[in-house]
């Protein structure tokens, strides 16, 4: 059974920074390609970043482009989101997926 675990969201002010982390079981990462969500109230889910299984390429969303990097730590099984330079409107709750499994979120809340 696939089960994802996102951790690392919190309160952060303008300009913080936070890693969120998606730790994998049932699935090895290696295999799958991963890819970052987030849905902010009263909006609809947009996509954040992926990260490939072949050959570990990354994108991302324009609007995190810079200042987002997803990474994945084969030892762990799990997948990384570095945040940088956080705004306001990151605030979201983030989710990492594999097809149609998402795991329970994590909120990320940028406010002075």
């Amino acid at each position: 059974q696939v089960q994802l675990v996102e951790s690392g969201g919190g309160l952060v002010q303008p300009g913080g920074s936070l890693r969120l982390s998606c730790a994998a079981s049932g699935i090895d990462l290696k295999y799958y390609a991963i890819a970052w969500f987030r849905q902010a109230p009263g909006k609809g889910p947009e996509g954040v970043s992926s990260i490939s299984s072949s050959d570990g390429s990354t994108a991302y969303a324009d609007s995190v482009k810079g200042r987002f990097t997803i990474s994945r730590d084969k030892a762990t099984n799990t997948v990384y989101l570095e945040m940088h330079s956080l705004k306001p409107e990151d605030t979201a709750v983030y989710y990492c997926t594999y097809r149609q499994y998402w795991g329970q979120g994590t909120q990320v809340t940028v406010a002075s």
